[in-house]
């Protein structure tokens, strides 16, 4: 098999399996933590703990813009079985780079991992995410070259694929849907709260030597429940309800 047909092929593969692969990486911080052997920064210091915080909040902030400009059946959402498009997403956020859910990913996962505080961790998930992701972008691109042709070639000769153009955006031709990124972006919201109460929970481990009644961090503690509580109630509305469903949006 050709090395083009082998990027290809395994990029697929790790397409169908995007939404779970990548959580293998991020299990091995807690442990990290506790025993990494590196000199461990103060972690219940707000000017710690917020910076990596806020820069997990711009990954969502992009997904977000990303997802309420999203119409139905564009390359902004595909499905678990493989590559969908039924037209090339070009406009809002796309006229800026060309994978902005990617990028949001990266900078969500990005501040779990600088609160971590190890440097060599982070260099190595930044590495592990580009040659995961590098995969997974190549086999979206080669299906919407096949698909949509020149019209796909023009677009990727203008758009950066990972590293936004910021004078690139393009009015969307939908207005912004808040109920949309309501529907399909709790699981990932939640995720980042959840990540950062257990890297917490590991180093109140490393400090006292096992579990304690104040493993986790009141600020975190408090997060954590606010989060989740907004996450039950988002998945209830989802599942038994239409309350979240919008007229010409992708759903999932």
């Amino acid at each position: 098999m050709a090395l083009i047909e082998e990027l290809e092929k395994s990029g697929n593969w790790l397409f169908r399996r995007r939404s779970f692969l990548p959580l293998i990486l991020f299990v091995a911080a807690a442990p990290v933590v506790i025993w990494g052997g590196h000199v461990q920064p103060d972690y219940a210091s707000w000017q710690w703990w917020l910076p990596c915080l806020l820069v997990s909040i711009l990954g969502q902030i992009i997904r977000v813009i990303t997802i309420g400009y999203t119409p139905r059946g564009t390359s902004g959402r595909n499905t678990s079985e493989g590559q969908v498009a039924e037209t090339l997403n070009t406009q809002g956020i796309y006229g800026t780079v060309r994978h902005p859910l990617y990028l949001g990913n990266f900078f969500m996962w990005m501040g779990v991992l600088l609160f971590t505080g190890a440097w060599w961790f982070n260099l190595a998930v930044v590495l592990a995410f580009w040659l995961y992701y590098e995969r997974i972008m190549f086999a979206e691109e080669a299906f919407l070259r096949k698909k949509f042709g020149d019209r796909y070639l023009q677009w990727s000769a203008r758009t950066p694929a990972f590293i936004p153009r910021l004078d690139g955006w393009v009015s969307p031709a939908v207005s912004f849907s808040m109920r949309n990124v309501l529907k399909r972006e709790y699981n990932g919201f939640f995720a980042v709260f959840v990540s950062f109460a257990m890297v917490d929970v590991a180093q109140h481990v490393r400090i006292n030597g096992g579990w304690g009644d104040d493993a986790l961090s009141a600020h975190w503690a408090w997060m954590l429940l606010a989060s989740g509580l907004l996450f039950l109630t988002l998945r209830t509305l989802k599942k038994k309800t239409g309350v979240l469903d919008v007229e010409g949006r992708e759903y999932v």
